[in-house]
């Protein structure tokens, strides 16, 4: 037993250190990659980085290795990005070589390539285009997106008022309001708040954020190549996805049986009526699959994102009471109390403006973006990255970036006014990304954003329950996103 004992441990040693020669043979002829930690054979990086804690296991390596290096991620080189220089130089100077999009395998099993945020090559770019398409030019002859929006701010002001005071806590309210506008943009018309399979679904898309979020979940990512071949908490988020997706594909078939292509309704008829002008084309990308998985990417990156930014964003206006105080000022002067807000309004806005933007900079809702892909051998900084090679943007550094801001670890609506109070870009502020891959969403959640906040606050002040320096920020979970606390506020009307 000794003896055979020893010789596997020779034989894994032996095997693990061609694996490593193997490696490094073909990063060398590949290519000249960034410095980092070394890694070990088979799992890479594991004593430098803990699974549970990816992002502050990188940022600890960015102090040692600057804003530029490389870590393994088991057999897996990563290229790791810091700062607003940086991640301006990949992103934005060099936009079409990092234009690719890496996997995320807790979710690869639900996506597998499909739908416009997964998706690489052709297949993103009919996706993404044919989806901005729609979303600039919705409306379908009937109510415009911004029309859409006021009406479910005022449904979500009719179930706070419901509340006469009492303390609640806001997160299915903000999810229900949020989700209604991407149900009327893919299914035409929104839901009912009581409405029991709409409730099913906000609670899936809940959980499936939080889960994507647990120590376990970044452990899946970066050691994905040995735990997908076992059961887990990964199979969990799975079922939860493929749930909502066998959602979708119900309200697709529904659509199919009263589908007029003269007089489409929604996102998924506009999906329809594409698929049947391409039906003779052999390799085209409008078919049933996508369709699915394009919606489930617009639900999940138009729901869950838009409404932790609110939730937040009430946390930090009771933690900060006299921001909430001007902005009610603000408010009254400019739009008073006999009309409802309208997008036109954040023009004379400035502070509420720069708030919401402090808001979306503060939360850091997706610390490391999704990761990237460069899509062609890529000489970056004096590097030549190989093509293929995994890109982690920390959006974190650039919104947190001491040259780019002038208070980035603390909340403060001036790090977006200028001396005069008007409000000021900042080239950091990359809360939906940059470059190839920013968020095609961004213009409707600013929107959201602003008629939420403002039309909440033109009615109601948001009270706490324990006093402003006790209200602790700190994130229930963070990992792929920072997912807000859950907390209790009572809505007084003013």
């Amino acid at each position: 037993m000794e003896w055979s004992g020893a010789v596997t441990a020779l034989l894994v040693v032996y095997v693990s250190c061609l694996l490593l020669i193997s490696a490094k043979r073909k990063l060398s002829q590949k290519g000249r990659l960034p410095p980092g930690p070394t890694p070990l054979p088979l799992i890479g990086n594991f004593l430098q980085i803990k699974s549970t804690k990816t992002l502050q296991s990188l940022l600890k390596l960015r102090d040692e290795y600057g804003s530029v290096f490389t870590v393994y991620f088991g057999t897996r080189p990563i290229l790791v990005l810091c700062g607003h220089q940086a991640v301006k130089e990949a992103l934005i100077d060099k936009a079409e070589e990092f234009s690719g999009r890496s996997t995320l395998p807790t979710l690869e099993r639900n996506f597998q390539g499909h739908g416009v945020v997964f998706a690489n090559g052709e297949r993103w770019k009919q996706m993404r285009r044919f989806s901005l398409t729609v979303l600039r030019n919705f409306g379908m002859g009937k109510k415009s997106i911004e029309e859409r929006i006021k009406e479910e701010a005022q449904f979500l002001l009719e179930e706070f008022q419901k509340m006469k005071e009492k303390p609640f806590e806001p997160t299915y309210f903000l999810s229900r309001a949020v989700s209604n506008i991407i149900c009327s943009i893919v299914f035409g018309d929104r839901f009912d708040y009581e409405d029991k399979e709409f409730q099913a679904l906000m609670e899936m898309m809940n959980n499936s954020f939080r889960e994507m979020s647990t120590g376990w979940a970044q452990f899946y990512d970066i050691y994905v190549d040995f735990l997908k071949y076992f059961p887990g908490p990964h199979t969990k988020i799975y079922n939860i996805l493929e749930d909502m997706r066998v959602f979708i594909a119900k309200r697709v078939k529904k659509n199919q049986e009263t589908f007029d292509p003269n007089f489409p309704r929604d996102f998924i008829d506009c999906f329809l009526i594409q698929m049947e002008k391409e039906k003779g084309n052999p390799t085209t990308e409008f078919n049933v699959k996508n369709l699915e998985l394009n919606t489930l990417n617009l639900f999940f990156a138009g729901t869950e994102t838009v409404s932790s930014t609110l939730r937040y964003g009430f946390l930090l206006l009771m933690k900060y009471p006299e921001v909430q105080a001007k902005m009610h000022e603000e408010i009254d002067r400019v739009i008073g109390h006999n009309r409802v807000p309208n997008i036109e309004d954040r023009s004379q806005m400035p502070y509420t403006d720069a708030v919401i933007h402090e808001v979306q900079r503060f939360s850091d809702l997706l610390p490391m973006d999704l990761a990237h892909r460069v899509i062609r051998d890529t000489e970056f900084r004096g590097y030549l990255l190989p093509k293929g090679m995994e890109v982690y943007p920390l959006l974190t550094t650039v919104l947190h970036d001491p040259t780019m801001f002038k208070s980035p670890n603390t909340f403060n609506p001036e790090n977006f006014l200028d001396e005069d109070g008007r409000f000021k870009k900042n080239d950091a502020f990359v809360p939906f990304s940059s470059g190839k891959r920013m968020c095609l969403g961004e213009a409707l959640a600013r929107m959201e954003l602003f008629l939420f906040f403002t039309t909440t606050l033109q009615s109601f002040q948001l009270k706490s329950l324990v006093l402003p320096e006790d209200i602790d920020l700190t994130p229930q979970e963070s990992g792929f996103a920072n997912i807000p606390p859950f907390y209790q506020l009572s809505i007084i009307p003013r």
